[in-house]
């Protein structure tokens, strides 16, 4: 499966405002394009999909920016890539043609749409608070602490 660079960075944004989620603040674009490295210019446009999916909210002001419009618990990964991988969730194109039509709902039964399922099921599985949550760990170290 290939997900384009839009997709991988509206996963990476989401998950840095996932991040700040508890505190009630809200991250700019310029912000988050610098923490990823990150073309500002690029993550505007999957922000401009993020909001239209209502993912996101802009704040506007000194302190603007945008933040999640719902908890990351509530977020899934599927939820992120419909919103920016607009092609992802389509279903597969007829595999043959007129002379073999028999054959596409076999195709289309016994692979594809099973392909199809998979895929959502995995992906809303995962929510951006797991996302956010291994992020952390892997950012502190991912060491357990032990006291004596």
């Amino acid at each position: 499966m290939r997900i384009s660079s839009k997709g991988r960075y509206a996963v990476a944004a989401m998950t840095e405002l996932a991040g700040i989620w508890k505190n009630g603040g809200s991250l700019t674009v310029l912000r988050i394009s610098e923490a990823l490295g990150i073309s500002k210019i690029y993550l505007e446009q999957v922000f401009s999909l993020l909001k239209r999916a209502q993912l996101v909210i802009s704040i506007k002001g000194a302190q603007g920016g945008y933040q999640l419009a719902k908890a990351p618990e509530k977020i899934t990964a599927a939820d992120i890539l419909a919103a920016s991988e607009l092609g992802l969730f389509e279903k597969t194109e007829a595999t043959v043609g007129e002379a073999a039509k028999e054959l596409e709902p076999v195709f289309r039964g016994a692979l594809w749409d099973k392909l199809d399922s998979a895929v959502l099921q995995s992906l809303s599985s995962v929510s951006l608070a797991e996302l956010s949550g291994e992020a952390e760990r892997i950012r502190s170290g991912g060491a357990m602490m032990f006291y004596i």
